[in-house]
């Protein structure tokens, strides 16, 4: 949690150690029942699909 009510979800590359997504303010709690666990879910996933990684992006340059 990075606040109260709120968390950031990160995905790190295990190789380097970066950070390839994170994506913050997704609301919380400390005790969440199922439907507010499947919504972060599905933020994380979303965030997954957009995802384009940066060698992708220099190779548009």
């Amino acid at each position: 949690m990075d606040a109260p009510g709120s968390m950031i979800a990160r995905l790190f590359d295990r190789a380097s150690g970066e950070t390839m997504i994170a994506i913050a303010g997704i609301p919380c709690a400390t005790v969440m029942n199922a439907a507010d666990v499947e919504r972060i879910i599905e933020a994380v996933e979303d965030e997954l699909e957009a995802f384009v990684p940066p060698e992708l992006l220099r190779s548009y340059a």
